[in-house]
């Protein structure tokens, strides 16, 4: 039964709903959290698997973590660069952010090609690409992907198209290549502007998150900080959606509405009633 969602209808939704934070921010900030020399506390982490399977992950590599509720405190000082192969990697998608936060940090990863929902063909020819052009060099056996770069260095690279785990990937190595690098095409999404904001506050040099061009300036050393995880713009167009059409005076709280601003522009055009506050939709 544990499969099963059953769903009585008929009823009209009223009341409040609190957003949880964003997945596909928390997912890309912890992997990166490799690339720090001091502990990263972070706050709003949603309490869901694919964050316990990154946990794992990071212990894997001596990387201590401790959990209370939705803070999370990291500190990777002890940190031990070994080959991720076990079965953990293939069991969410962003597995493969280890790629970019541990070849910048090590010059060297080696790891099981990522796994994850079922949702077609999703290579990660433009990451591995991106790896290249900053000096990488990139040997593949059977599911093992191994990278190595005697030293990383900037450079241009263009984005076939605008990918968030290539444009995320390619950030986190550029941050400890040496020169700048140029990412043009890039995906803006707001969980690329998130983990930008956090990796700025550990001293990096990236300017543009959130358009189409993003510069990263290497640095030598990343410290630690403090960062609160954004809230997740699905989740809140979800709540809204279905508000929407079947509510009656709904407040959907912890909402940053810039996020969901083409939502909110269709959902007038319809007629949908909406008053909008700093950080919740009624």
């Amino acid at each position: 039964m544990d499969d099963l969602i059953r769903i009585k209808g008929k009823n009209i939704l009223h009341g409040e709903v609190i957003v949880s934070s964003c997945k596909n921010s928390a997912v890309a900030i912890l992997p990166s959290v490799v690339m720090a020399s001091e502990i990263v506390k972070l706050y709003d982490v949603p309490e869901i698997e694919d964050v316990k399977v990154l946990i794992r992950l990071l212990k894997q590599l001596n990387v201590d973590v401790r959990v209370e509720g939705d803070e999370v405190t990291i500190d990777p000082t002890d940190i031990c660069n070994v080959d991720l192969l076990n079965e953990d990697v293939m069991k969410l998608r962003a597995s493969y952010y280890f790629m970019g936060a541990l070849l910048g940090r090590f010059k060297h990863v080696r790891m099981y090609s990522p796994g994850g929902c079922n949702l077609g063909p999703r290579p990660i020819d433009l990451h591995l690409k991106g790896f290249q052009a900053l000096g990488a060099n990139i040997q593949q056996d059977g599911n093992v992907i191994e990278i190595n770069a005697e030293e990383l260095k900037g450079d241009d690279i263009y984005l076939d198209f605008a990918s968030v785990g290539a444009t995320i990937n390619i950030m986190l190595a550029a941050c400890f290549a040496k020169g700048r690098t140029t990412i043009e095409n890039a995906a803006k999404e707001p969980e690329i502007i998130d983990l930008s904001s956090m990796l700025n506050k550990m001293g990096a040099q990236i300017r543009g998150a959130g358009t189409s061009e993003i510069t990263i300036d290497g640095v030598s050393r990343l410290k630690g900080c403090i960062h609160d995880i954004i809230p997740d713009r699905i989740e809140a167009g979800t709540y809204i959606i279905a508000a929407a059409a079947c509510g009656d005076d709904v407040t959907v709280r912890n909402v940053i509405p810039q996020h969901i601003e083409s939502l909110l522009s269709k959902l007038k055009k319809m007629d949908v009633k909406l008053e909008q506050g700093s950080d919740s939709i009624r």
